[in-house]
């Protein structure tokens, strides 16, 4: 049998026996798969820290049937998730991980959706000290961590085919104006006066929420950087569009809150 190769974002690993891991790749070409990797945290191990959380790498694959779990025989590190002293990045890149792994099933392939999880790994990480690599976009810093999550999560939206409707009404398609627009979770987005009447699961969301929710939706960097209030606003949103989306809440979810609105110390 041919092991076959594949580009793979490491969404998780767990050990097994002593040197060996269970691992759950989202891979370009095969879609998300499970496998056991040999030996792959025994000192001088050929997959190195190719296997480590987040991290970027091409994987060779031996394929099993049946439901039994396929043999990782060999990983090479090509990018690695670097997030410095950022507790804002290292929270967004757990939850990421945990979302990718919730809204995937294992071999439908989504290329589209690999490579949004690569960009934004990459704009998460810190550069390699002496590199020629420009700052990423987070930096490390809450706001524009917050900002570039909820990019990669409208592209995740997009991707499945949820992706919210922002600009027209979700039922009629008459375009959304206001202080306040009515959007519906049910619904897939915005909703215009007439058609929001019997709906469930309605909230209301302010006119820079929207705006914000629309820049997010083509680019992950605001500029200037976006209003508190509003991002806070946009988050929550988000939080209850994939927590009905899913049927449950990501248990990753209250550490990024905490850790994207950290409390600012008291002066003494």
């Amino acid at each position: 049998m041919t092991a076959e190769k594949a580009q793979a974002l490491v969404l998780r690993a767990i050990p097994f026996g002593e040197t060996s891991a269970i691992v759950t790749l989202l891979t370009r070409e095969q879609g998300k798969l499970r496998g056991l990797a040999k030996g792959a945290w025994r000192p001088k191990s050929s997959f190195d820290a190719a296997l480590d959380l987040l991290s970027v790498c091409e994987v060779l694959v031996l394929r099993r049937a049946g439901g039994s779990l396929d043999l990782v025989t060999g990983a090479f590190l090509e990018q690695r998730f670097r997030v410095g002293r950022s507790q804002a990045a290292v929270a967004a890149g757990l939850y990421l991980a945990e979302l990718l792994d919730a809204v995937t099933v294992d071999a439908d392939p989504q290329p589209g959706l690999f490579d949004l999880a690569r960009t934004t790994v990459g704009l998460l990480s810190q550069p390699r000290p002496g590199s020629n690599q420009s700052t990423p976009v987070a930096a490390g810093d809450p706001a524009g961590v917050a900002a570039l999550l909820l990019h990669t999560e409208l592209g995740v939206l997009r991707e499945l085919g949820q992706q919210p409707a922002l600009h027209r009404c979700a039922e009629c398609g008459s375009l959304l104006a206001g202080p306040r627009i009515a959007f519906g979770l049910l619904a897939g987005g915005g909703l215009c006066p007439r058609c929001r009447r019997g709906q469930r699961l309605v909230v209301s969301v302010s006119a820079p929420a929207v705006g914000l929710l629309r820049q997010l939706a083509t680019t992950p960097v605001v500029t200037p950087p976006p209003d508190a209030v509003a991002l806070g606003e946009v988050r929550a949103v988000m939080n209850s569009l994939f927590n009905n989306l899913l049927g449950r809440r990501l248990k990753t979810s209250r550490w990024l809150q905490a850790s994207l609105n950290p409390r600012p110390e008291t002066r003494r």
